[in-house]
Formats: structure tokens, C-alpha cells, sequence
């Protein structure tokens, strides 16, 4: 059995869908596009990253850098790991997180695969009233010919083509 659909109905609907799919949505969040000062924490354990991304978001010239995270807007980390967001792994073994207020609770199953791949750097942007994860990007940690410390330089760059978007 063939169901009829009248074009006219099929082209209604269509001007009312391909409009809100044409929209494009910004690549970061309007927070990040908002604020004016950073604080900025390197956690990769190599001095030399952390001083090209912070010579490169000082080149950015977006953000006040201050040294305070209280009183920052937002915060830049560069890591070696995921940013986890509250994530953690319980003496016990038992995977879980915390909440932005604070509150503990169990994975029903356990994730214990929560490993980085080896040699990549991330970098994250995280809102410092919620903890929350505003933007993140990662790349592999160059070597020669890509730059030995220029990863988090590389990071800050993407962040800022895709704040200009």
C-alpha cells in the first residue's frame, strides 16, 4: 500500500526545516566570546609548553591574564590528560563523579579506560563558577618537525580561529 504526500506539504516543510539547518551555530560557547580575563594553568609539567601558550594567548591579545582564579572569568588549562569535570576513580576501585555541588555519585558500571592517548596535549576551557567544560581541543605533542613545544601554542591558535567564526 503507497501513502500519497502532496508536494505542497512536502515543500511546506521543507522551507520550515532547511532554514533552522542553514543556521550555523557558534563553534564556542558565548561565554567564552563574553569574557574578558583568564587565568591560565599549565599541567603538563613542561615549563617551555606552558610558556609558548601563555606567549601565545599573550600574542591572542583577547584576555587579561590574572593571576588570581577568583577572579578570572574563565580557565584556560593545559594538561596532558582530559579535562574530567568532576570525574574520579574511588579508593575502593569504583568510578564516579562529583557535582557542582559537590555531591559524590557511583558509575553503575565502572570505566576504568579513562586513559589519554599517549603524547597529547589538551586544552580546556572551563568556567570557573561551575566547573563545567566550555571548550576543549587536543593535539598530538609535536616533535621536530611540528615543533617540540609548540602544542599548547597550536591549541590557543585553534581556540581563537574558532572564537572568530
Amino acid at each position: 500500500m503507497r501513502i500519497a504526500i502532496p508536494i505542497a506539504a512536502v515543500l511546506a516543510l521543507a522551507t520550515l526545516v532547511l532554514p533552522v539547518l542553514a543556521q550555523k551555530q557558534p563553534r564556542v560557547s558565548p561565554k567564552i566570546l563574553a569574557a574578558k580575563t583568564i587565568y591560565f594553568q599549565n599541567k603538563t609539567a613542561s615549563d617551555a609548553v606552558g610558556a609558548n601558550t601563555l606567549d601565545q594567548l599573550k600574542k591572542w591579545g583577547k584576555f587579561q591574564i590574572v593571576s588570581d582564579p577568583n577572579k578570572a572569568d574563565l580557565i584556560i588549562l593545559l594538561t596532558a590528560d582530559p579535562y574530567r569535570d568532576g570525574e574520579l576513580i574511588l579508593s575502593g576501585g569504583q568510578t564516579g563523579h562529583i557535582d557542582s555541588q559537590g555531591h559524590l555519585a557511583e558509575d553503575r558500571v565502572p570505566d576504568y579506560n579513562r586513559a589519554a592517548p599517549t603524547r597529547e596535549a589538551y586544552l580546556t576551557v572551563v568556567d570557573p563558577t561551575t566547573n563545567a567544560k566550555l571548550w576543549t581541543a587536543s593535539h598530538v605533542w609535536g616533535g621536530v618537525l611540528t615543533g617540540v613545544n609548540s602544542v599548547g601554542a597550536r591549541l590557543v591558535k585553534e581556540l581563537q580561529k574558532q572564537s572568530s567564526k
